[in-house]
């Protein structure tokens, strides 16, 4: 497992983190904005991606004033593209390499 999407930050330390109050961050995960890992204990985990995905969540709602319906759209509209971009790489490499073979 990469350290960025390692779990690591019980609740509170992730809403210390980002200056924001656990309530909030409860929130997000009641609204599926995010899905903290669980412990065995079912205690909330937050990773670095975590972290990083609910920074921009607050940049675009303090900062730009988009509400939160907004924020899901942007946020699944961002997935797909990540998602769109991985697919077209992969098939510049599959073409890249089938017209290599032909030369």
């Amino acid at each position: 497992m990469e350290e960025e999407t390692k779990p690591r930050y019980v609740i509170s330390v992730a809403a210390e983190i980002l200056g924001t109050q656990t309530y909030t961050l409860r929130y997000y995960e009641k609204v599926g904005i995010i899905k903290p890992a669980r412990s065995r204990g079912n205690i909330r985990l937050y990773s670095d991606v975590d972290l990083a995905l609910l920074q921009r969540v607050r940049t675009l709602m303090e900062d730009l004033g988009v509400n939160l319906a907004g924020v899901e759209v942007i946020m699944r509209m961002s997935h797909q593209i990540a998602q769109l971009q991985k697919t077209t790489d992969e098939l510049q490499e599959e073409l890249d390499r089938i017209t290599g073979e032909k030369e």
